[in-house]
């Protein structure tokens, strides 16, 4: 008997039901303690999230208070960016400015926060072996792709960092008036002496990670776009893998929270949140 084909609905059922199964590299794990990789010491039904996002990719997840989230740099020259909302009230969410100029630093790395418009902890870096992040720069858009490539559209083999995030914040109800600046984890950006900015963008060795902990119940959504400073003449970003799992709380005695008088302080207006 042949195909009639995907045209007509048997068919398209047929096809449908001949491709479960099927895995590429790309996709979410589901559930996600069936990953074949879990973090040391995380038992599988602890696992929230375990996905591969390809070059152009996205994907965005709501994780409880104390969650820890992992990003990988597969291959050496992934562009992770990054949005965080409040999940309960997504009006607060993440604020690069205040993210730089409360703990007096712009370069992300472990003890720092992600912090929130209303002066709350967000997430915290625990760990990080890549120290090659930017937060400067913000996400493409569909003018400066077609600037660097020639075309622009989303839907073209040149997806922008800012469409992409839109498609994973519009999961939570959110739309374009809800992206705010975005924080992009393995590509460095440094502003030099004379006030220009200088990208450092790799190829690096693969595998470089970094492992945040959410400090309130938050909405993260992920894009994994080619970096606007990238100047290579070519859409150069390769799969990142994003897992999550449940934690504890922070402690009152937790070294990141008790680090600067800053970081305290927005501890404390977390636990004031939370208070209720």
């Amino acid at each position: 008997m042949t195909n009639p084909g995907t045209a007509d609905p048997k068919g398209a059922r047929a096809h449908a039901h001949a491709m479960a199964g099927t895995k590429i590299e790309a996709m979410p794990t589901v559930p996600a303690g069936l990953a074949s990789d879990l973090p040391a010491g995380v038992m599988p039904q602890d696992m929230l999230w375990e996905e591969i996002i390809g070059a152009g990719g996205y994907a965005s997840k709501e994780l409880t208070r104390g969650s820890r989230l992992r990003l990988v740099d597969l291959y050496g020259d992934s562009c992770v960016s990054m949005l965080v909302f409040n999940s309960e009230r997504p009006v607060e969410r993440l604020n690069v400015a205040d993210t730089v100029k409360v703990q007096w630093n712009a370069y992300l790395q472990a003890e720092r926060l992600l912090l929130s418009d209303m002066g709350r902890v967000l997430m915290s870096v625990l760990r990080d072996d890549a120290r090659t992040h930017d937060t400067f720069c913000g996400p493409t858009n569909e003018r400066t792709n077609t600037r660097s490539y020639g075309q622009g559209a989303n839907w073209s083999q040149f997806p922008n960092a800012r469409e992409r995030l839109l498609l994973g914040a519009a999961k939570f109800g959110l739309g374009r008036k809800d992206l705010h600046p975005c924080i992009n984890w393995f590509k460095g950006v440094r502003v030099a002496p004379d006030g220009t900015t200088v990208w450092d963008g790799g190829p690096f060795p693969p595998h470089r990670s970094v492992v945040l902990r959410a400090e309130m119940n938050v909405v993260v959504v992920v894009a994994n776009c080619a970096h606007v400073l990238d100047d290579r003449g070519q859409y150069a970003v390769t799969p990142a893998r994003v897992s999550a799992w449940r934690g504890p709380v922070t402690p009152a005695d937790d070294p990141i929270r008790n680090s600067t008088l800053e970081s305290a302080r927005a501890f404390l207006n977390v636990e004031e949140y939370f208070r209720r």
